[in-house]
């Protein structure tokens, strides 16, 4: 048995050159150990949905013919680290070379690497063929450039792959319906209810809890909702196409008490553990478009840009930035998350709304992250680090090569605007526009001064006011300042008044 094989736990992609031919040259190992489960708090669900994908994955392999061993996180043999395990095989099983994957964490990436060089034996390492990119070509596009535009990239990935153009051009003539995909969810519009899974997972919920490993938020563990293979997870996507991308574009900005999923596709956990390759959900939208032309375009364009765009672009930006991108912190913003962000526990209808949303599902989508809980955060100044442990832990798709750049740099814009063209800030008014959580909350969503008034709007002001030596002369911020500028002297000191009043009593908003 010559060689040993390292699958990690979001490479669970059956279609890998790895997986074509079982043969007894190669035998594979997959492991859960401690230190994944514990480098920050997670969300029950996010272990759960991870620990049952694996061994779900390990046991398909296994009925293929492929030799495999998986290391359980209670297992007596198991070292609890990925060196340690690897070293106790390779004795046991007298292998001469180690193969893995790139892992897309640079924790990881550095990690194995340094086992690597530690090891007697011959090491080879794969490319996991899952991104439209490799790890620097975001970095090659913008090299000699002041900023990292993503629309830029975009196109290009949509011309680089024949993505909706003919000859270099868009098909509609139009790259972006952005403008067309910001409408709040309407009265009467009927939403599907989401396709979820039932998985009894309760015996991994044990053995979590008899590890003593601490989560949060919530499980019913005897129906896990989650994606645990590939199959399951293309099932999503045919409900995602046939259910909810007619609408999708309409409303993907829009945030509704009526439904925590909207018509979102939640394929993200599925996408992000590999178990779908981006390149063919981009395939089967357009070819579903082509066979329903009466599906919206701008729903179409909208989904692959978050695909292609976004998500590509989100880890280019990881891979040029990384290590010091976690060390960034733009605002020097240094207060400690409130603890309603680990319980929902707050009097802020929006801020209540999605948490609690997110500690029921582990799920939240871009505009909840981003223009709640992300914007409340930034305006509040909570340190970047305490941000990022947060949506770390949380969401059900988060590894650190989408999540922090997301959060670190869209949303706090702690990178100073490496990747967001403006900070992501706002006052309630947005939140009001786009949902309808306003409607019988504990605050008023008009006032910006006053015991009932809604604290994203004395707390937007005084963001700006604070910072403004910062962002005062940034071009998208202008009219922002003018309008500060323009109101009265009192009027000014009565919004500071107030959201300092905030900023002392977070914990009891």
């Amino acid at each position: 048995m010559p060689t040993l094989r390292l699958i990690l736990g979001d490479q669970l992609d059956i279609n890998h050159p790895w997986f074509r031919v079982a043969d007894e040259d190669h035998l594979y190992v997959m492991m859960e150990v401690l230190p994944e489960a514990t480098y920050v708090t997670h969300h029950i669900q996010k272990l759960l949905a991870f620990f049952h994908a694996m061994r779900t994955f390990a046991h398909s392999l296994a009925r293929s013919g492929h030799r495999i061993i998986y290391l359980h996180l209670d297992a007596p043999d198991n070292l609890q680290d990925f060196g340690d395990n690897l070293m106790m095989l390779i004795r046991k099983y007298n292998i001469t070379r180690l193969e893995y994957m790139m892992p897309d964490e640079y924790r990881l990436d550095e990690k194995l690497s340094k086992i690597s060089g530690n090891l007697s034996v011959e090491v080879n390492v794969y490319d996991t063929n899952h991104f439209l990119t490799d790890r620097y070509e975001v970095q090659r596009f913008f090299e000699g450039k002041k900023t990292f535009v993503m629309e830029q990239f975009y196109r290009y990935m949509r011309r680089k792959h024949g993505i909706l153009t003919e000859d270099g051009k868009p098909v509609t003539g139009v790259w972006n319906y952005d403008r067309e995909n910001r409408s709040a969810l309407k009265p009467g519009i009927p939403v599907p209810q989401p396709l979820l899974f039932s998985h009894d997972v309760s015996s991994l919920e044990t053995m979590i809890r008899r590890m003593n490993i601490t989560t949060f938020g919530q499980a019913d563990s005897r129906r896990l909702i989650w994606p645990a293979d590939r199959t399951e997870a293309l099932q999503l996507l045919g409900f995602f196409l046939d259910h909810l991308l007619p609408r999708f574009g309409e409303f993907q900005d829009a945030m509704s008490v009526r439904s925590w999923s909207l018509f979102h596709s939640r394929l993200s956990f599925s996408l992000n553990t590999k178990m779908i390759h981006p390149g063919e959900l981009v395939s089967k939208v357009v070819d579903h478009w082509r066979n329903h032309p009466e599906i919206p375009f701008s729903s179409v364009e909208g989904f692959i840009r978050q695909v292609i765009g976004w998500r590509e672009f989100m880890r280019g930006i990881y891979w040029h930035a990384m290590p010091g991108y976690e060390r960034m912190n733009f605002f020097g913003h240094d207060r400690p998350l409130p603890g309603f962000y680990w319980n929902g526990k707050t009097r802020m209808s929006c801020m209540r709304h999605t948490i609690e949303q997110s500690l029921q599902y582990a799920y939240a989508h871009h505009i909840q992250r981003l223009m709640v809980t992300g914007n409340f955060a930034l305006i509040a100044g909570i340190h970047p680090d305490e941000v990022d442990r947060w949506y770390l832990g949380v969401y059900i798709d988060a590894v650190q090569w989408v999540e922090i750049t997301n959060t670190r740099g869209m949303s706090q814009y702690a990178d100073g605007g490496m990747i967001a063209t403006k900070p992501y800030a706002s006052s309630g008014k947005y939140i009001h526009r786009m949902s309808d959580y306003c409607s019988g909350c504990h605050y008023d969503v008009s006032a910006r001064d006053g015991e009932f008034s809604c604290p994203f709007n004395s707390l937007y002001w005084h963001f700006l006011d604070r910072h403004r030596e910062r962002t005062g002369t940034h071009p998208r911020m202008g009219m922002m300042y003018r309008t500060w500028d323009s109101m009265e002297g009192t009027e000014r000191r009565r919004i500071l008044r107030r959201a300092e009043h905030c900023l002392e009593h977070l914990e009891e908003l």
